[in-house]
């Protein structure tokens, strides 16, 4: 990726005015058009947002986008959007025992409800706080129990099985956080108490030390910063197997997606670590300790976004693709998602860009030359992306950001045209969180309070 410091926050913030308007117009015509009783709206197919029935993991995106569009601009049907669809439907997925996506589907719309009330943003009667907060409680808990245990700790793992940990889910045990910082316990048999942060703090540590590689020689393919979308684990004995993918090509190259989940899901993590009471996880390690590993991955995988992508920021789907040779010198020239061999995938972007910014933001006292280079690198991908050909104008598609991926080796995204990859599509994932890149961003260049999930639990 190719810097520009003459790019201000201020510039990428003039931008804004124009993303906000074109995402009312997709979150209006989703919620007059889509039909939830056929499930949650996944990506687009010829424009029109689809479901996919693998795991419902997409609806708290759907209606916690909603809330951040009443955020971002206060118009308040937005947030009766939310709120109603919240209070109706998201229900089911707070005692979701199958899936590892609580953070994603539960902090994205009860999280986001409770933190408008904390902030002063809407009015909120004590009984809507209890039913918010209650629910955050309840998901934290289910998450937690999706546990296994290996000689250095354990993880909450995937909806693949106890074998697996995803790492996904590094972003998505925040709800784990939330639970805990709400005063949760989860309680087993003979009312054995099970601290949420201390599985938390394990979780994160599992997938920094087994997810993410260091250049040490774990494997032939260990490059510093590269991640596996999946690790293996023997549930027998709790040891460490092998990588593995399954949305990247495989268990040895960097599925770009995943990637962004850790420098997302490591960025938010280190900006709230103060907040946290040591003593409440100093069982499992230090705080000290813990910011050296968290800090170490942080560092690690966005030097390898920022060296593996090119120079516009907006990645390949993976970094080993296996027709990404076709395309020439492709790092030194802008991504390019209408060729014949590899798509993009600007969710990926969407969700990395957050986290650079967000690790920046923390650097900003202890590495100051390194947090400005990952603050730019966020605002630039946060300007490419919130302009065409990536920013969805057209009144007929739903999506929001374009060229987004979601299953390349299933075969799953469409393909408008012959000899072309598949483009022109969003996520539901991707829509969201370009809606959070562009609220952060918005409340940083107006001096507002600093946006963070850990804001629905009361100081």
């Amino acid at each position: 990726m190719k810097l520009d410091f003459n790019l201000s926050l201020e510039k990428v913030n003039q931008q804004l005015p124009r993303f906000w308007e074109l995402s009312g117009q997709k979150i209006r015509s989703i919620e007059s058009t889509f039909d939830t009783g056929k499930g949650a709206p996944v990506f687009t197919e010829k424009g029109t947002y689809v479901t996919r029935g693998w795991t419902e993991w997409t609806q708290g995106f759907q209606y916690g986008s909603a809330i951040l569009q009443f955020d971002a601009t206060g118009e308040t049907d937005f947030l009766e959007i939310g709120r109603k669809n919240t209070v109706a439907k998201m229900a089911p997925h707070l005692t979701h025992i199958g899936v590892h996506d609580h953070g994603f589907n539960n902090v994205s719309t009860y999280g986001n409800l409770l933190r408008l009330i904390l902030e002063g943003k809407i009015e909120g009667s004590d009984w809507e706080k209890e039913f918010y907060t209650l629910a955050l409680k309840v998901t934290g808990a289910v998450q937690a129990t999706r546990w296994t245990t290996i000689p250095s700790g354990g993880f909450i793992y995937s909806f693949n099985g106890p074998h697996s940990l995803f790492v996904d889910t590094i972003r998505s045990c925040r709800a784990l956080v939330v639970s805990h910082q709400l005063g949760h316990v989860l309680q087993a048999e003979n009312d054995k108490r099970i601290s949420l942060i201390q599985r938390a703090v394990q979780h994160l540590l599992s997938t920094v030390r087994f997810s993410i590689f260091y250049g040490k020689g774990r494997d032939s393919y260990d490059i510093s910063g590269r991640t596996a979308h999946e690790i293996i684990f023997n549930t027998n004995d709790g040891n460490y197997r092998c990588p593995n993918s399954q949305q990247g090509y495989t268990g040895f190259s960097t599925w770009t997606r995943g990637l962004a989940w850790a420098i997302c899901g490591l960025g938010e993590t280190l900006e709230i670590l103060d907040q946290i009471k040591e003593s409440d996880y100093s069982d499992v390690i230090s705080k000290k300790d813990l910011i050296a590993e968290l800090s170490q991955a942080a560092i690690a995988t966005s030097e390898f976004y920022l060296a593996n992508t090119p120079v516009d920021g907006i990645p390949y789907w993976d970094t080993g693709a296996p027709n990404l040779h076709r395309l020439g010198d492709y790092l030194n020239r802008p991504a390019d998602p209408f060729n014949g061999f590899e798509p993009v995938d600007s969710s990926a972007a969407c969700i990395a860009a957050q986290g650079l910014i967000r690790i920046g933001n923390w650097l900003t006292a202890s590495d100051p030359e390194r947090a400005k280079t990952y603050q730019q690198a966020g605002i630039q991908l946060a300007s490419v992306l919130f302009s065409e050909p990536y920013l969805s104008t057209q009144g007929s598609h739903q999506g929001l950001i374009l060229h987004s991926i979601y299953h390349q080796p299933n075969g799953w995204d469409y393909v408008p045209e012959k000899g072309k990859v598949a483009h022109g599509e969003s996520s539901m994932w991707g829509d969201y969180h370009a809606r959070e890149l562009a609220l952060l961003i918005q409340r940083m260049a107006n001096k507002e309070p600093y946006y963070t999930y850990l804001n629905c639990v009361p100081a």
